[in-house]
Parts: C-alpha cells; sequence; structure tokens
C-alpha cells in the first residue's frame, strides 16, 4: 500500500483552531502577550522504523527543537517484531519552522534509523487528496459521500465519479455533480470488458480511490498499473449470505448483528487489509425496510470514517494483510 508523501486535507474538528492564535500556548523562553503570540499551524508526522532505543526521545526533540508543541502521540511497537511505528500531532510556528525546512529534518531522522516510512503533513499548508468515486447503480453510499464533501467534512477534492450505471440527467446525483462542476463518466461494462484502460486514463491525477458500492472487480492489472490505493466498503453479512438480496437473505435467517467493513482492495475478493469495521443490533422488532437501512447507515458511516483516518495519517500498513490504525 502507498500513502502519499503530501497529502493535505482540511484541519480535524478537533484542530479546527489551529488557524488561529494559541493565546494559551507559548513557545520556550517567550511571554505570554497575547498581542504576540504566534499563528500557529497543525501538523502530523507518522514514523515506521526498525525498533531502536531513543526514537520517541528523537522525534520529540526534532519538534521541540523548532518551538513545536505535540499535542498527542500514539506508539505502537508489537511484539517479538522489531518494528516500531508512531502518530504523532504537534502545532508549529510556520514562520520558524518553514514546511520546506520541516521535510528536510523529518528526512534526517528517517535516514538515521532506516525507516521504511516517515510522512509528514501540515493540513493549511499541503494540497488535499485528489480522489475519484466509483459506484454502481445503488446511492446510498456515493449520495452520503457528496454531502460530506459539500458540507466540509471530508477532507478531499474530488476530481470525477466513474460508473457503470447509466444516470439520467435529471436525476439528484447528476443535478449535484452538475452544479458542483464534477464530471461524471458512465462506462457500460461487460463480463468481456470492464474499461479498465479507461478507467485508469480518468484518474491517473488522482492521490487514491473510493469504491462506493462499485460493484465491478478490479483487475490485479488495474491495481499494478494504477499503483496507489484503493479503498472499497461491503456489508457485513459475508460470507454467510453471497449473491443477489443478501440483506433479505439476512434478514429471513434473522440475524441480530449486522456490519460493515472498509478495507483497501487487493487481488483477493473483499480481503484486503482491513481500515475500519463498525457493527449494530437489529431484533425481532426490525421489518425488512428498517433492516436494509441500517445496514447502509452502517457502510456509509463506515467508508466515511475510513476516508477521514486515511487522510489524517491514521492507517499504516502492517505485516501479514494487517493494518496499524492510530
Amino acid at each position: 500500500m502507498s500513502l502519499v508523501q503530501r497529502a493535505s486535507p482540511s484541519l480535524p474538528k478537533l484542530f479546527g483552531f489551529a488557524r488561529r492564535s494559541f493565546k494559551s500556548l507559548r513557545f520556550p523562553g517567550e511571554p505570554l502577550d497575547p498581542s504576540s503570540s504566534p499563528i500557529l499551524s497543525y501538523g502530523i508526522h507518522v514514523f515506521h522504523a526498525p525498533d531502536a532505543v531513543g526514537i520517541v526521545a528523537k522525534l520529540s526533540d526534532c519538534i521541540a527543537s523548532k518551538g513545536g508543541n505535540i499535542l498527542g502521540a500514539s506508539v505502537f511497537v508489537p511484539e517479538n517484531k522489531h518494528v516500531f511505528y508512531s502518530r504523532s500531532e504537534f502545532i508549529f510556528d510556520p514562520v520558524k519552522w518553514p514546511r520546506l525546512e520541516m521535510d528536510e529534518d523529518f528526512d534526517k531522522l528517517s535516514t538515521m534509523y532506516s525507516a521504511m516510512r516517515s510522512v509528514v503533513r501540515v493540513p493549511d499548508q499541503d494540497p488535499k487528496y485528489k480522489i475519484c468515486i466509483l459506484a454502481s447503480k445503488q446511492d446510498h453510499c456515493l449520495v452520503d459521500l457528496l454531502h460530506q464533501w459539500q458540507e466540509g467534512r471530508l477532507p478531499v477534492d474530488i476530481t470525477c465519479v466513474i460508473s457503470n450505471h447509466d444516470r439520467g440527467p435529471n436525476t439528484h446525483v447528476s443535478r449535484f455533480l452538475e452544479r458542483h462542476g464534477i464530471p461524471y463518466h458512465y462506462l457500460q461494462t461487460t463480463n468481456a470488458d470492464k474499461r479498465e484502460g479507461e478507467i485508469l486514463e480518468l484518474v491517473q491525477n488522482t492521490d487514491f480511490l473510493v469504491l462506493a458500492r462499485y460493484m465491478q472487480l478490479l483487475s490485479g492489472d488495474f491495481l499494478k498499473s494504477y499503483g496507489k490505493d484503493v479503498i472499497n466498503i461491503h456489508h457485513g453479512l459475508l460470507p454467510s449470505f453471497k449473491g443477489g438480496k443478501p440483506s433479505k437473505q439476512a434478514f429471513d435467517a434473522g440475524v441480530k448483528l449486522i456490519g460493515a467493513t472498509s478495507h483497501f482492495v487487493t487481488q483477493e475478493l473483499d480481503a484486503g487489509p482491513i481500515i475500519e469495521q463498525m457493527v449494530a443490533r437489529v431484533s425481532h422488532k426490525d421489518n425488512l425496510q428498517s433492516f436494509v437501512q441500517k445496514s447502509e447507515n452502517l457502510e456509509k458511516q463506515c467508508l466515511t470514517k475510513a476516508i477521514k483516518s486515511y487522510c489524517e495519517l491514521r492507517v499504516l500498513p502492517y505485516e501479514d494483510n494487517k493494518t496499524v490504525v492510530f
């Protein structure tokens, strides 16, 4: 899996104050004078390297030596694996620690510890991730993503929507996309032709792809040619209820717990590393309509959270087809 080195969404809600003065915070040696408080920026750094003594201290010193302040840090060292994972959130004065200098400083640490991955992102300076959404006939995930994006809750730029389902010009989705200037590409597929060559041309300038209930399998050749991450969502009724109308099958079987899984796409069907999972209870009080609605709501929430986690650098690849999710 790949992670884009410099993609940047809008600030998470928790740190929405990072664009204004932190009057309650100061740099070492500076007076607590509101008139002189710097306008601070928010940054994220993730690190994956062979485990070694002193990594946390060096990472902390790298930030503190430039006047930065760590807001939170998470560390994971799996047992008997000799590898180190960390994710740090920090604030800093961009005047005292310019963006390019920050890259250079973290690159030095990466070289020092032979890191497999060292990624830094500053949301108010770096570009947002560019994504393409692929969808089939079912609209619930696609519509939810579009509305989340419209409200500024999705930290991405949507370059286009691709579908193997022809939506007429007067549908809700078509009107929304036209109003916001997002291209819609209808590519009719067959068993013999999945139109993957044309899809590749349309998504070449994206940072990752989102399959919002896209009911076509992407081939290994496509995934290799694209070379970046693809995020998928599917209901949690598999493997017990396969084929058509899985929700009705599960409802008829009296299932009491339903779920949704968002994962990276690999050549093996629905078996890529998991990013996010959610579950909800259903009962004898549910009819088929409420059962389906609960299932679709889970899919929407799970996919949105997976995208946000990815954009906020909370997801790192781990061995044995797993992920570390901070």
